[in-house]
């Protein structure tokens, strides 16, 4: 097993730093920088999600619950420096909210975790439903449908840091992220991380030879509210503002797609799942009032030809990189994606459509052109562009079988699968 610390690791870790402190500069508008935080936020919670169900086994849908309950722990901290009571600075906020999720986690997973499966499904949603419900009714802690607000630049100014800019923002969440990435992947590579996924594979096993499953699983519940908590105390900063929102199931499907989409079964699966979810929901959304429904198709296309989520895409191409094949299968890749491309322009074009023969104009701008919507010649356009790309695009899937079945032989001949 290779040290968490290892010379290539540092230097790894190092350039990660490097390039979250070089992003602003590539992107430094206002929304840019809102985006950024949210994908740093977002990375967070999907990787201590995963530290769950990719590690554990555990399929929770109430995630939330800590990313929640440490979120209104850090506003009322925060709250409470800004009137004089305690002090704390903002910087080091994100350790309230991991504390309270970790908490959280001691109490609740020490219930949750003697089930895995199913039952552990159900129960998880039971407590989601359970604390989502307390929200509107202890108005006291949660600030009823308001929430509660608070102000980031409570602590006043220390070295010339107030948190009151968005880059200041940014940087905070940034290193947050680099700490919390770091902290997960070393449990990954600790005994308590080897005999999670022991537990997840045969707890029977894993029982057999003097492990206990349910306290495993009741450890890594403890450390994924930690993580989740330190989430949400920096969602928190960023929004300066919480609502029961935040603790419901809506939030916690939210990171069971961010895991899923990325690929469960990798470590950084996870934040390349939420960077890209983050990026729909954000980017996508100011494009069109589809995006939700494109969000959700991407989702069923990965889970039916792509279980394992974008990261197992990779891992699938890295024997016939290793084996120098992968300029066999471009060609294929190449026809595959132009009319891949072709069929998703005529999906969207008939969608787009659809959407604006629904509201009150008849005028639509598809892909930087103003077509009618009801006009009959752009319907047939639109449908008749869908049906053709459907029909290349399986004609172009037959080249790329065809090319993968040419290279097989030679990927089991040097020994790379």
């Amino acid at each position: 097993m290779t040290p968490v610390f290892h010379k290539t690791r540092l230097i790894f870790w190092s350039v990660v730093a490097i390039f979250f402190v070089m992003l602003p500069f590539g992107f430094s508008g206002g929304f840019a920088l809102s985006m950024l935080s949210q994908m740093g936020i977002a990375i967070i919670f999907a990787l201590s999600y995963n530290m769950l169900l990719g590690q554990t086994g555990l399929l929770s849908f109430g995630h939330a619950v800590y990313f929640g309950l440490g979120a209104f722990m850090t506003a009322h901290v925060i709250n409470w420096v800004g009137e004089d009571r305690i002090w704390w600075p903002i910087t080091f906020m994100p350790l309230v909210g991991g504390l309270t999720g970790m908490l959280f986690g001691l109490v609740l997973g020490f219930v949750t975790t003697r089930r895995a499966g199913t039952p552990f499904a159900m129960i998880s949603l039971g407590i989601a439903e359970m604390v989502a419900a307390s929200a509107l009714m202890f108005t006291t802690f949660f600030g009823g449908e308001g929430g509660i607000a608070t102000d980031r630049t409570a602590g006043g100014t220390m070295f010339g840091i107030s948190y009151g800019p968005q880059i200041q923002v940014f940087y905070l969440i940034a290193g947050w992220c680099l700490v919390g990435m770091i902290g997960m992947f070393a449990v990954t590579q600790t005994p308590l991380g080897r005999m999670a996924n022991a537990v997840r594979d045969n707890p029977e096993r894993a029982k057999f030879v003097g492990y206990n499953p349910t306290r495993v699983r009741w450890l890594m519940m403890t450390l994924a509210g930690f993580f989740a908590g330190m989430a949400g105390a920096l969602a928190t900063i960023n929004y300066e503002i919480v609502t029961a929102e935040t603790l419901g199931l809506v939030a916690s499907g939210n990171v069971v797609l961010m895991a899923f989409i990325g690929g469960i079964g990798h470590f950084w699966g996870p934040i390349v799942g939420a960077v890209f979810v983050t990026w729909l929901q954000s980017a996508l959304s100011t494009y069109t009032q589809a995006w939700l429904l494109y969000f959700g198709l991407l989702f069923l296309i990965i889970i039916l030809f792509s279980p394992g989520g974008m990261a197992n895409l990779v891992t699938l191409h890295k024997p016939a990189w290793h084996a120098r094949l992968m300029k066999r299968l471009l060609p294929s890749y190449a026809l595959a994606a132009a009319t891949g491309a072709l069929m998703l322009t005529g999906f969207v074009a008939v969608i787009e459509l659809l959407y604006s023969h629904g509201g009150s104009g008849d005028m639509v701008s598809l892909f930087g052109l103003r077509v009618d919507a009801g006009s009959a010649v752009t319907w047939v356009a639109a449908v008749g562009l869908f049906v053709v790309g459907i029909v290349l695009f399986r004609w172009a899937l037959k080249y790329v079988r065809r090319a993968w079945e040419e290279i097989t032989p030679q990927l089991q001949s040097s020994g790379v699968v």
